[in-house]
């Protein structure tokens, strides 16, 4: 890492609205393996996918309070606007945490097009000096709508002063490429970003889950985590990366 480069540390995961490979729903379950086996304190964010419930309202899912006491980060969706509704921790399922020092600038609820209401949670911060946006998201399983969606994504920063961004969440792309949906074709952004195997979490041969950023942000490092816990709490597997600043 150079000299004038910061780390900035995230974790991904689609924790499936607490209902793990048993078939059984145990959200208390979720925060538990959150706890000892994917997000210990010292990370800087932490991204959840399918964290609030599938149909309106969207209701929340997690134990908020016991999140934040076990990660050490701080839920960003406090406000109301900053949710689906009032039931809701996130938007669509998609929840943001951050470090407590992080001074978050902006946050902006993308509502993305498809039949399955999907959306992407786009947020502003300054974290130890250096300004960046993270994008929290949970494509499609369709191409077509990924594309979409991604078009969407793609627009709407286009509008947004130029940052160092980092996309993370469930993206759906089983192409380690990336597919037409992640594209510079399709999104105008740069993304780029390692691929590994996150799905199924018994045996992961697809990379639906990604940490990808613009330049001149790169990915120092992407993990796909394990362990008994999270092998029984959701199907897919959760993703750890360092992106250097």
């Amino acid at each position: 890492m150079a000299r004038d480069e910061a780390l900035f540390s995230c974790v991904s995961w689609n924790i499936h609205r607490g209902r793990g490979n048993d078939g059984v729903v145990d959200p208390a379950r979720t925060a538990r393996v959150l706890a000892a086996e994917v997000c210990p304190p010292g990370q800087d964010a932490l991204i959840l996918q399918e964290a609030d419930e599938e149909v309106p309202p969207h209701r929340g899912v997690l134990d908020l309070a016991e999140v934040e006491a076990a990660t050490g980060l701080s839920h960003v969706h406090g406000d109301a606007a900053h949710r689906w509704g009032d039931g809701s921790h996130g938007f669509l399922g998609t929840i943001v945490f951050l470090h407590p020092d992080a001074r978050v600038e902006d946050i902006a609820l993308v509502d993305l097009p498809g039949r399955c209401h999907r959306g992407a949670v786009v947020v502003d911060l300054t974290l130890r000096g250096r300004a960046l946006r993270l994008v929290g998201t949970h494509l499609s399983l369709a191409q077509a709508l990924r594309a979409a969606q991604m078009r969407t994504i793609g627009q709407h920063l286009f509008r947004r002063t130029a940052r160092p961004t980092i996309l993370c969440g469930d993206l759906n792309e089983w192409r380690p490429w990336g597919g037409l949906a992640l594209s510079r074709r399709i999104t105008g952004l740069p993304l780029a970003g390692p691929a590994p195997a996150t799905f199924p979490v018994g045996r992961p041969v697809l990379p639906l889950d990604r940490v990808l950023v613009t330049p001149p942000a790169r990915v120092v490092s992407a993990r796909v985590l394990d362990g008994p816990g999270i092998r029984m709490a959701s199907d897919h597997r959760p993703l750890a990366a360092q992106v250097a600043l």
